[in-house]
């Protein structure tokens, strides 16, 4: 597709983060409408349950998965120079972010991407716990947690010239992407069907994977098309996230790029899909221990979504699609984590079925804050 037209009228560097925006917007409404969450899906899987959450999730890893791999294959798309297929990767990283980034994700009972969306439809409590999200991420990509992370990052590196591609590293057949997309699709519409998924479950989810396609299939295209370095990327949000923070706290604002239109995009689709379906609603914190728990949950996704080189979007959807090994690692660790947490504080234990959270973190009730 030709750029050109967009180039002229607002710049490399503009039309790069109208990309983001418009795909943003299309992921907002569409996770908005499917309730599509990384979070829901491992907690109900890790109960016994394979319900709508996880039919949603595969749905949408599916699409994800089955897209990028036949644009690669047919010869539309070439991720190779992304940063998740860099000369090496980190499996130190991947597997201690992802289990921070799990456990975060529990116990602010959303990852990244889902607190930007559930932010956008009043809920206060994903405001305040993407807020400090993201500005954890930026501590730890450049401020004062930088040399915690490059600690545990560079603990084990995996070197193999640029081949941290899973499919590639096995030796495996160039159809081998397909054909494992195909089979998620098939596992993905069996459990779909057989949870009778609504019309806006099947659209939504599908259309959460598709934009990943969608934006390695932007990013490549526009990056032989513009004169400056354009990096192929896609959907995620951890580094995002610190990026829009900056682009807005910083005097001269940050250089503008996909993620900083990304962001925002995702707040206004997401915004508007719950405003025409009326599920526009203000939520704050119930308690104290409600609000240590937010706090800790992002600062655990925070500093994972970074050691880990991406956030349940995109490590689990992006980094999955292009077959990352560090990106598939990180997810598996995710899913640990998470079922972990949700053992250890979600769980009702012992005579009292109580929690282990609220057995050992409560307050006063007079210091209890208002709802």
């Amino acid at each position: 597709m030709d750029f050109d037209f967009l180039i002229e009228r607002f710049g490399e560097a503009g039309t790069t983060a109208l990309g983001g925006l418009v795909l943003g917007v299309m992921f907002g409404v569409f996770a908005q409408k499917s309730q599509f969450c990384l979070r829901a899906a491992v907690v109900e899987f890790a109960r016994g349950q394979i319900g709508p959450k996880v039919a949603i999730w595969l749905l949408t890893f599916a699409a994800a998965v089955g897209g990028t791999q036949a644009l690669i294959t047919y010869g539309a798309l070439d991720i190779s120079d992304s940063r998740m297929l860099a000369s090496y990767g980190s499996l130190s990283g991947a597997i201690v972010g992802g289990l921070l980034f799990g456990a975060g994700m529990v116990l602010a009972r959303g990852c990244g991407a889902r607190l930007l969306v559930l932010a956008a439809t009043g809920n206060l409590r994903a405001l305040f716990s993407g807020l400090l999200f993201a500005a954890v991420a930026q501590a730890s990509l450049r401020g004062v947690l930088a040399p915690v992370r490059e600690g545990v990052v560079n603990a084990w590196l995996l070197h193999n010239d640029g081949g941290l591609e899973l499919i590639s590293f096995l030796g495996l057949g160039s159809y081998t992407g397909i054909y494992l997309g195909v089979a998620c699709f098939a596992i993905a519409i069996y459990f779909g069907i057989r949870n009778r998924l609504g019309f806006w479950a099947w659209l939504g989810a599908l259309g959460v994977g598709s934009m990943v396609v969608g934006g390695w299939w932007f990013t490549y295209h526009l990056s032989y098309q513009t004169f400056d370095p354009t990096q192929v990327e896609s959907m995620t949000f951890t580094g995002p996230s610190a990026d829009t923070l900056m682009y807005f706290l910083l005097p001269s604002g940050a250089e503008l790029d996909f993620d900083v239109g990304l962001v925002p995009g995702v707040f206004l689709g997401s915004f508007m899909a719950a405003l025409l379906s009326r599920n526009l609603k203000l939520q704050g914190f119930k308690d104290g221990s409600s609000m240590v728990r937010y706090i800790l949950g992002a600062v655990f996704m925070g500093m994972g979504g970074m050691l880990a080189g991406g956030c349940a979007v995109g490590a689990g959807l992006t980094g999955g699609s292009a077959f990352s090994i560090t990106a598939w690692v990180a997810l598996a660790a995710m899913w640990a984590g998470a079922a972990a947490t949700d053992a250890l504080v979600d769980r009702e234990w012992g005579a009292d079925r109580r929690s282990l959270w609220s057995r050992y973190v409560r307050f006063p009730n007079h210091s209890a804050p208002a709802n």
